[in-house]
Protein backbone atom coordinates (compact mmCIF):
# COMPACT_ATOMS: atom_id res chain seq x y z
CA UNK A 1 0.00 0.00 0.00
CA UNK A 2 1.17 3.67 -0.57
CA UNK A 3 0.15 7.54 0.42
CA UNK A 4 0.02 9.34 -3.02
CA UNK A 5 -1.10 12.84 -3.91
CA UNK A 6 -4.08 13.39 -6.22
CA UNK A 7 -5.12 16.78 -7.90
CA UNK A 8 -8.89 17.08 -8.20
CA UNK A 9 -11.08 20.20 -8.62
CA UNK A 10 -7.85 21.96 -8.78
CA UNK A 11 -6.28 20.98 -5.20
CA UNK A 12 -4.37 18.35 -3.90
CA UNK A 13 -5.51 15.45 -1.88
CA UNK A 14 -3.36 12.83 -0.61
CA UNK A 15 -4.47 9.13 -0.77
CA UNK A 16 -3.78 6.36 1.50
CA UNK A 17 -4.48 3.23 -1.15
CA UNK A 18 -5.35 0.36 1.22
CA UNK A 19 -7.38 -0.99 -1.80
CA UNK A 20 -3.75 -1.97 -3.10
CA UNK A 21 -2.70 -3.85 -0.09
CA UNK A 22 -1.50 -7.44 -1.56
CA UNK A 23 -2.97 -10.50 -1.76
CA UNK A 24 -6.62 -11.28 -2.21
CA UNK A 25 -7.47 -9.34 1.12
CA UNK A 26 -7.59 -5.91 0.65
CA UNK A 27 -9.02 -1.70 1.96
CA UNK A 28 -10.41 -1.76 5.46
CA UNK A 29 -11.64 -5.46 5.82
CA UNK A 30 -8.21 -6.58 5.14
CA UNK A 31 -7.40 -4.39 8.10
CA UNK A 32 -10.02 -5.53 10.22
CA UNK A 33 -9.15 -9.03 9.27
CA UNK A 34 -5.79 -8.90 10.39
CA UNK A 35 -6.65 -10.51 13.77
CA UNK A 36 -8.52 -13.84 12.32
CA UNK A 37 -5.73 -13.25 8.86
CA UNK A 38 -2.64 -13.56 11.57
CA UNK A 39 -4.55 -16.47 13.69
CA UNK A 40 -4.15 -19.87 14.00
CA UNK A 41 -7.64 -21.14 13.13
CA UNK A 42 -7.43 -24.87 13.57
CA UNK A 43 -9.65 -25.37 16.04
CA UNK A 44 -12.50 -23.27 14.57
CA UNK A 45 -15.20 -25.30 12.67
CA UNK A 46 -17.70 -21.76 11.66
CA UNK A 47 -17.18 -18.27 10.99
CA UNK A 48 -21.15 -16.54 11.63
CA UNK A 49 -22.03 -13.01 10.81
CA UNK A 50 -24.80 -11.14 9.52
CA UNK A 51 -25.37 -7.85 7.26
CA UNK A 52 -26.25 -6.66 3.97
CA UNK A 53 -26.23 -9.14 0.72
CA UNK A 54 -23.65 -6.71 -0.94
CA UNK A 55 -21.63 -6.26 2.17
CA UNK A 56 -17.73 -6.22 1.61
CA UNK A 57 -17.19 -7.52 5.18
CA UNK A 58 -19.13 -10.67 3.70
CA UNK A 59 -17.17 -11.22 0.92
CA UNK A 60 -13.43 -11.05 2.60
CA UNK A 61 -15.17 -13.19 5.61
CA UNK A 62 -16.25 -15.67 2.60
CA UNK A 63 -12.57 -15.41 1.08
CA UNK A 64 -11.08 -16.05 4.35
CA UNK A 65 -13.27 -19.15 5.59
CA UNK A 66 -12.58 -20.57 2.22
CA UNK A 67 -8.45 -19.74 2.52
CA UNK A 68 -8.69 -21.83 6.33
CA UNK A 69 -10.95 -24.51 5.43
CA UNK A 70 -13.76 -23.21 8.12
CA UNK A 71 -17.80 -23.31 6.83
CA UNK A 72 -19.27 -19.18 6.67
CA UNK A 73 -22.88 -19.17 7.67
CA UNK A 74 -24.29 -15.34 6.56
CA UNK A 75 -27.82 -14.31 7.66
CA UNK A 76 -29.06 -10.96 5.83
CA UNK A 77 -32.44 -9.89 6.17
CA UNK A 78 -33.22 -9.58 2.42
CA UNK A 79 -32.34 -10.23 -1.27
CA UNK A 80 -33.94 -8.48 -3.61
CA UNK A 81 -35.15 -10.31 -6.98
CA UNK A 82 -32.72 -9.44 -9.26
CA UNK A 83 -29.50 -10.31 -7.13
CA UNK A 84 -31.11 -13.76 -6.69
CA UNK A 85 -31.64 -13.85 -10.60
CA UNK A 86 -28.61 -12.89 -11.39
CA UNK A 87 -25.57 -12.84 -8.96
CA UNK A 88 -23.38 -10.55 -9.30
CA UNK A 89 -20.74 -8.83 -7.39
CA UNK A 90 -20.08 -9.36 -3.37
CA UNK A 91 -22.82 -11.46 -3.30
CA UNK A 92 -21.90 -13.97 -6.13
CA UNK A 93 -18.03 -14.46 -5.21
CA UNK A 94 -18.85 -15.03 -1.94
CA UNK A 95 -21.28 -17.89 -2.55
CA UNK A 96 -18.52 -19.03 -4.78
CA UNK A 97 -16.35 -19.15 -1.88
CA UNK A 98 -18.72 -21.34 -0.24
CA UNK A 99 -20.74 -19.13 1.92
CA UNK A 100 -24.51 -20.61 3.36
CA UNK A 101 -26.49 -17.62 3.48
CA UNK A 102 -29.76 -17.51 5.14
CA UNK A 103 -32.69 -15.05 5.25
CA UNK A 104 -33.92 -13.70 8.37
CA UNK A 105 -36.34 -11.06 10.41
CA UNK A 106 -33.73 -10.25 12.68
CA UNK A 107 -30.20 -11.27 11.70
CA UNK A 108 -28.09 -9.95 14.06
CA UNK A 109 -29.59 -12.50 16.66
CA UNK A 110 -30.24 -15.29 14.66
CA UNK A 111 -26.31 -15.20 14.06
CA UNK A 112 -25.97 -15.04 17.67
CA UNK A 113 -27.79 -17.60 18.41
CA UNK A 114 -26.30 -20.09 15.68
CA UNK A 115 -23.31 -19.44 17.58
CA UNK A 116 -22.83 -23.17 19.59
CA UNK A 117 -19.76 -23.54 21.20
CA UNK A 118 -15.51 -22.07 21.04
CA UNK A 119 -15.81 -23.70 17.94
CA UNK A 120 -18.11 -21.46 16.53
CA UNK A 121 -16.95 -17.69 15.46
CA UNK A 122 -18.88 -14.49 15.64
CA UNK A 123 -18.32 -11.57 13.63
CA UNK A 124 -20.72 -8.55 14.38
CA UNK A 125 -21.66 -6.28 10.85
CA UNK A 126 -18.86 -4.73 9.32
CA UNK A 127 -16.35 -6.80 11.50
CA UNK A 128 -17.16 -3.99 14.60
CA UNK A 129 -15.65 -5.50 17.36
CA UNK A 130 -12.44 -4.63 19.58
CA UNK A 131 -10.26 -7.26 17.59
CA UNK A 132 -10.41 -5.35 15.32
CA UNK A 133 -8.06 -2.64 16.33
CA UNK A 134 -5.27 -4.86 15.39
CA UNK A 135 -5.07 -4.10 11.67
CA UNK A 136 -5.43 -0.01 11.89
CA UNK A 137 -2.44 0.27 14.51
CA UNK A 138 -0.70 -0.35 11.37
CA UNK A 139 -2.62 1.95 9.61
CA UNK A 140 -1.86 4.43 12.32
CA UNK A 141 1.82 3.52 11.89
CA UNK A 142 2.10 4.10 8.25
CA UNK A 143 0.50 7.51 8.55
CA UNK A 144 2.41 8.43 11.04
CA UNK A 145 6.09 7.50 10.06
CA UNK A 146 4.91 9.26 5.73
CA UNK A 147 3.98 12.44 7.71
CA UNK A 148 6.92 12.79 10.19
CA UNK A 149 9.85 12.03 7.40
CA UNK A 150 7.85 14.27 4.60
CA UNK A 151 7.09 17.21 7.20
CA UNK A 152 2.97 17.24 6.80
CA UNK A 153 0.22 17.31 9.95
CA UNK A 154 -2.84 15.80 7.93
CA UNK A 155 -6.18 16.13 8.24
CA UNK A 156 -7.55 12.53 7.66
CA UNK A 157 -11.35 11.68 6.03
CA UNK A 158 -12.91 8.64 5.09
CA UNK A 159 -16.29 7.62 5.12
CA UNK A 160 -18.31 5.22 7.90
CA UNK A 161 -20.75 2.19 8.16
CA UNK A 162 -20.50 1.26 11.89
CA UNK A 163 -17.49 3.65 12.48
CA UNK A 164 -14.64 0.65 13.08
CA UNK A 165 -12.08 1.81 10.75
CA UNK A 166 -12.25 6.06 11.91
CA UNK A 167 -12.70 4.80 15.61
CA UNK A 168 -9.53 2.29 16.03
CA UNK A 169 -7.60 4.63 13.63
CA UNK A 170 -8.62 7.72 15.57
CA UNK A 171 -7.23 5.62 18.83
CA UNK A 172 -3.74 4.67 17.66
CA UNK A 173 -2.86 8.12 15.66
CA UNK A 174 -0.82 11.17 17.76
CA UNK A 175 -1.52 14.66 16.79
CA UNK A 176 -4.02 14.08 13.53
CA UNK A 177 -7.35 14.73 13.24
CA UNK A 178 -10.22 12.04 12.05
CA UNK A 179 -13.02 13.09 10.07
CA UNK A 180 -15.62 11.17 8.81
CA UNK A 181 -19.37 10.98 7.57
CA UNK A 182 -22.13 8.55 7.80
CA UNK A 183 -23.12 6.50 5.33
CA UNK A 184 -25.71 4.47 7.11
CA UNK A 185 -27.79 6.06 9.47
CA UNK A 186 -27.47 9.58 10.64
CA UNK A 187 -24.71 11.06 12.82
CA UNK A 188 -25.91 10.38 15.82
CA UNK A 189 -26.07 6.59 14.86
CA UNK A 190 -22.29 6.77 14.29
CA UNK A 191 -21.38 8.35 17.51
CA UNK A 192 -23.12 6.04 19.22
CA UNK A 193 -21.40 3.17 17.35
CA UNK A 194 -17.75 4.53 17.35
CA UNK A 195 -18.22 5.37 21.41
CA UNK A 196 -18.96 1.26 21.83
CA UNK A 197 -15.97 0.75 20.23
CA UNK A 198 -14.01 3.56 21.67
CA UNK A 199 -15.83 5.54 24.66
CA UNK A 200 -13.43 8.41 24.57
CA UNK A 201 -12.83 8.67 20.43
CA UNK A 202 -11.56 11.84 19.16
CA UNK A 203 -13.70 11.07 15.57
CA UNK A 204 -14.89 13.99 14.00
CA UNK A 205 -18.42 13.77 12.38
CA UNK A 206 -19.45 15.72 9.17
CA UNK A 207 -23.01 15.41 7.87
CA UNK A 208 -23.40 14.56 4.62
CA UNK A 209 -24.84 17.85 1.72
CA UNK A 210 -28.22 16.14 1.92
CA UNK A 211 -29.63 12.60 3.67
CA UNK A 212 -28.57 9.53 1.55
CA UNK A 213 -30.69 6.73 1.87
CA UNK A 214 -28.11 3.92 1.84
CA UNK A 215 -28.04 1.70 -1.01
CA UNK A 216 -30.27 3.98 -3.14
CA UNK A 217 -28.87 5.21 -6.77
CA UNK A 218 -28.33 9.04 -6.99
CA UNK A 219 -26.73 10.43 -9.87
CA UNK A 220 -24.17 13.02 -8.16
CA UNK A 221 -22.28 10.02 -6.60
CA UNK A 222 -21.88 8.29 -10.32
CA UNK A 223 -21.06 11.95 -11.40
CA UNK A 224 -18.30 12.29 -8.25
CA UNK A 225 -17.22 8.56 -8.77
CA UNK A 226 -16.68 9.08 -12.60
CA UNK A 227 -15.47 12.65 -12.28
CA UNK A 228 -12.63 11.08 -9.79
CA UNK A 229 -11.97 8.15 -12.08
CA UNK A 230 -11.34 10.46 -15.31
CA UNK A 231 -9.43 13.21 -13.92
CA UNK A 232 -7.45 11.18 -11.18
CA UNK A 233 -7.30 7.59 -12.74
CA UNK A 234 -8.10 6.17 -9.06
CA UNK A 235 -11.21 4.01 -8.82
CA UNK A 236 -13.31 4.70 -5.34
CA UNK A 237 -16.19 3.20 -3.97
CA UNK A 238 -19.51 3.64 -4.89
CA UNK A 239 -21.66 3.61 -1.59
CA UNK A 240 -19.57 4.90 1.12
CA UNK A 241 -16.68 6.97 -1.30
CA UNK A 242 -19.26 8.54 -3.09
CA UNK A 243 -20.93 10.28 -0.35
CA UNK A 244 -17.47 10.42 1.19
CA UNK A 245 -15.90 12.60 -1.46
CA UNK A 246 -19.24 14.15 -1.62
CA UNK A 247 -19.35 15.49 1.70
CA UNK A 248 -15.27 16.27 1.80
CA UNK A 249 -16.23 18.94 -1.08
CA UNK A 250 -18.92 20.56 0.83
CA UNK A 251 -16.52 21.28 3.86
CA UNK A 252 -12.97 22.07 2.34
CA UNK A 253 -13.30 25.10 4.38
CA UNK A 254 -13.02 23.47 7.45
CA UNK A 255 -9.71 21.75 7.31
CA UNK A 256 -6.75 23.08 8.27
CA UNK A 257 -4.25 20.98 7.18
CA UNK A 258 -3.33 18.52 4.42
CA UNK A 259 -5.97 16.24 3.70
CA UNK A 260 -5.68 12.42 3.60
CA UNK A 261 -8.59 10.57 2.35
CA UNK A 262 -8.36 6.53 3.04
CA UNK A 263 -9.10 4.46 0.15
CA UNK A 264 -11.22 1.22 1.94
CA UNK A 265 -11.25 -0.51 -0.97
CA UNK A 266 -14.26 -2.29 -1.33
CA UNK A 267 -14.42 -2.14 -5.69
CA UNK A 268 -16.09 -5.33 -6.19
CA UNK A 269 -19.26 -4.26 -5.02
CA UNK A 270 -19.37 -1.56 -8.04
CA UNK A 271 -20.06 -4.34 -10.82
CA UNK A 272 -23.29 -4.32 -9.05
CA UNK A 273 -23.91 -0.92 -8.82
CA UNK A 274 -22.85 0.40 -11.61
CA UNK A 275 -25.04 -1.94 -13.36
CA UNK A 276 -28.20 -0.19 -11.57
CA UNK A 277 -26.66 3.11 -12.42
CA UNK A 278 -26.84 2.32 -16.42
CA UNK A 279 -30.32 0.65 -15.83
CA UNK A 280 -31.36 3.82 -14.25
CA UNK A 281 -29.86 6.35 -15.65
CA UNK A 282 -29.97 4.80 -18.96
CA UNK A 283 -25.94 5.49 -19.21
Amino acid sequence: MSIEPIYFRGRRFWVLRDDLIGGEFNGNKARKLAFLLNSNLNHINRIISYGSSQSNAMYSISLLAKMRGVKFIYFTNHICDFLLNNPCGNYAYALKNGMEIRLSDNPSQSAKNECKDSQDIFIPEGVAMSKAELGFKEQAKIIMDFAKKNGIKFDIFLPSGTGCSAAFLAKNLNDMSVWSVPCVGDAKYLKEQISTLDPFNKVKILNPPKKYHFGKLYLEIYEIYKELLDSCGVEFELLYDGVGWLTLMANLDIFKGEILYIHQGGMLGNITLLDRYRRKFDM
